[in-house]
């Protein structure tokens, strides 16, 4: 019996901004640097706080943004396709003890500390191996 798939995220690119910045000027200056890095990359998801501003700035830039936006007609809590995958990345950063509070005062040692996680993550996947986090008990 062969071994189950391992999950990898791969996160390409961590912006770290002000609550106050509009979702649609970081979501046009977050597809600028994936663009950048990695060119090939076609399809982007986001949620409906986004506007037709970042669908057009991704279409100019080769990509496909779509926003992925509840079901007509639906109520109450909804698994909405794709966002899972943001809300599960979320869920794993906190377990990271430095990120689970605003510990951070400049926005290039929060982007640090997230990347810092994402290694801790790929790499824990990559050798299965099963890492210690501040929730664990002392043994």
């Amino acid at each position: 019996m062969g071994s189950p798939p391992i999950p990898l995220v791969c996160r390409l690119a961590v912006t770290v901004v002000a609550a106050s910045v509009h979702d649609n000027t970081l979501g046009a200056a977050l597809l600028d640097r994936v663009a950048a890095a990695v060119p090939s990359v076609r399809k982007a998801w986001v949620d409906a706080g986004f506007k037709t501003t970042v669908v057009e700035h991704g279409a100019g830039l080769g990509s496909d943004v779509e926003v992925v936006g509840r079901p007509p007609g639906a109520r109450g809590f909804t698994r909405l396709p794709k966002r899972w995958v943001v809300e599960q990345t979320f869920g794993t950063l906190m377990l990271h003890r430095r990120l689970a509070r605003g510990y951070e005062a400049k926005p290039s040692s929060a982007v640090a500390m997230i990347r810092w996680s994402m290694v801790d993550v790929m790499a824990r996947r990559l050798t299965r191996a099963a890492t210690a986090t501040w929730r664990d008990p002392r043994v």
